[in-house]
């Protein structure tokens, strides 16, 4: 996709007596067994008892009101997955006491998705004549925005940063620390809702169910809001928006800005991000991207991706005679195809041709994550590029070369591409190639949280977006990272990339997605690298149409 979500999710400041600091991503650490943690006890706070909101004609108004979910004597933590795309979503809270871990799952209904808990917070707001005006139920991610309540709290998270949207997600873990609060507020994943200007009364509860679940007190925070017009011209963005969306996509790390021929059945309509907690159509670098007036990744925009440290590449060729150690490697995967649709020409393709165009993701399942040097020699177009290999504490122990990384001038790209990391064919009803993607080249990051419970994932991947990842056409080397539990989601819609299917006749079809397709990368299994997505495809020549079928219980087209 255009590089999502990544985004990732928004940090926000607390806004009340209590100052919740603004945190920085670390590694996942596992928690001190020498001090016992029991059941946390939970909290809803209100950061003020009044708040200004502004409402755009367009959108509406965003309910950020302020409230935040407080656990206390122990973190609040779930692991959540599911064994393969033909089971259901499980959430188990994780609870530890000492070197004891103890699991207990919810109960059925509560978590459907990856994207929190469904049903949390009561929201009921009435005008100033008491009159209800507004009752709805609010999904909660505990990776939401969060900070310190106390001093004397971990200074850092160990928990994600935001719950994964990817329809193939397969497993993740949220949490709040001990001594920390989470904003109950969805931020730009959330819907917006029809309020007049005027003067409210909100009242914010946790339902009955969790207060069951969780041991909770039945309280009710009120306060009032002030909804007031925005200025004209100044369209209101959700708040919290632009500033961290999870892992937008690549050019092609995202979706096409066109809007597709009717019928096409893909989502154009807006999307947010791939990991954040709320279920997108597409990541929201192509919403960011579109009002920008471009796509891809250049000089000074990666389609709305966050900016994230980047990770430093070895400053030198490696030195010494090339091996493949048995140590720990990565294991790269291909996810089915979604985000399918029928695009009638753009963004360079022929006017009145008709475009098959999609999303698809490579993740890494570790135990090691992906490690590739680009190495230029001056004046060239091409880095030679290296696979690194690490032992169990993190020393380099071995290298191997792995192909070639070249730049890509165009405009949209502008960066390193290593070579042959994925390949993505349409394949006939009876499996055999039709036509096949000009795409092969990629910058790697860490667009998508995939699997947050697979040994030594990294909850908090550095390069998510391609500014931090991909270099710049002056760079001598360059490093690209494919961390354990993430994945690199791209969108296929440039030139090139998504499959002319103009004169194919109706029928059904399969999208395949293969990863390591020359077997250049050192993997630990070779077995899962491919991934195959029906689709069915109809329609008259200019005016082509496809219908996606469920894949297990992924019914994401």
């Amino acid at each position: 996709m255009t590089r999502p979500h990544r985004n990732r999710l928004w940090r926000a400041a607390f806004a009340g007596s209590a100052a919740l600091a603004v945190i920085a991503g670390v590694a996942a650490a596992a928690p001190d067994a020498a001090k016992a943690q029991t059941t946390p006890k939970l909290r809803l706070i209100a950061a003020s008892t009044a708040v200004t909101l502004d409402r755009d004609e367009e959108s509406g108004v965003y309910l950020d009101l302020g409230t935040y979910l407080t656990a206390e004597g122990a973190p609040l933590e779930f692991q959540v997955k599911r064994k393969s795309y033909k089971d259901p979503v499980v959430a188990q809270q994780v609870i530890r006491q000492g070197k004891k871990t103890t699991t207990k799952t919810l109960p059925k209904g509560l978590v459907k998705d990856f994207t929190g808990l469904a049903g949390f917070l009561q929201v009921t707001i009435t005008d100033k004549n008491g009159k209800k005006v507004l009752s709805k139920q609010e999904t909660f991610c505990p990776n939401n925005a969060s900070g310190r309540i106390r001093p004397d709290a971990p200074a850092k998270s160990k928990y994600p940063e935001s719950c994964p949207t990817n329809p193939f997600t397969l497993g993740s873990v949220w949490g709040v620390e001990n001594g920390w609060a989470s904003n109950t507020y969805l931020g730009y994943y959330s819907e917006p809702v029809n309020l007049p200007v005027g003067e409210y009364t909100a009242k914010l509860s946790v339902t009955k169910a969790y207060r069951d679940l969780f041991g909770m007190p039945d309280e009710t925070k009120s306060l009032k809001v002030t909804v007031r017009q925005s200025p004209p011209g100044e369209g209101r963005t959700p708040p919290g928006e632009g500033v961290t969306s999870s892992k937008t996509g690549h050019s092609g790390h995202g979706a096409a800005h066109g809007k597709p021929a009717a019928g096409s059945g893909h989502a154009y309509h807006e999307g947010r991000g791939a990991d954040a907690p709320a279920p997108p159509a597409l990541p929201y670098a192509l919403k960011a991207a579109r009002a920008a007036g471009h796509l891809g990744d250049g000089p000074g925009h990666t389609d709305g991706s966050r900016i994230a440290p980047a990770l430093k590449p070895n400053a030198k060729r490696p030195t010494g005679r090339a091996s493949v150690p048995n140590v720990p490697k990565p294991d790269l995967r291909s996810l089915p195809a979604w985000d399918i649709g029928i695009s009638d020409g753009e963004d360079g393709d022929v006017p009145g041709k008709d475009y098959m165009v999609f999303s698809a993701n490579v993740w890494n399942a570790g135990p090691a994550p992906l490690v590739v040097d680009g190495f230029r020699s001056p004046g060239k177009d091409l880095m030679d590029a290296y696979q690194y290999f690490y032992d169990a504490k993190g020393k380099q122990v071995g290298y191997t070369p792995t192909g070639t990384m070249e730049w890509d001038p165009r405009i949209g790209h502008e960066h390193w591409h290593f070579t042959d990391f994925a390949s993505y064919r349409l394949l006939s009803a009876d499996q055999s190639e039709i036509v096949r993607s000009g795409k092969e080249a990629f910058c790697l990051a860490n667009t998508d949280a995939i699997d947050y419970t697979v040994k030594n994932a990294n909850w908090h991947p550095f390069n998510t977006d391609l500014s931090t990842a991909c270099g710049q056409q002056s760079s001598i080397s360059v490093r690209e990272v494919l961390d354990v539990g993430s994945g690199d989601t791209y969108t296929q819609y440039r030139p090139g990339q998504s499959f002319d299917v103009t004169d194919l006749p109706n029928g059904t079809y399969y999208i395949q997605v293969i990863a390591n397709p020359e077997k250049r990368l050192q993997e630990t299994n070779l077995k899962n690298n491919v991934a195959l997505r029906k689709v069915v495809l109809s329609g008259k020549a200019g005016a082509r149409k496809v219908t996606v079928p469920p894949h297990d219980l992924i019914n994401a087209p």
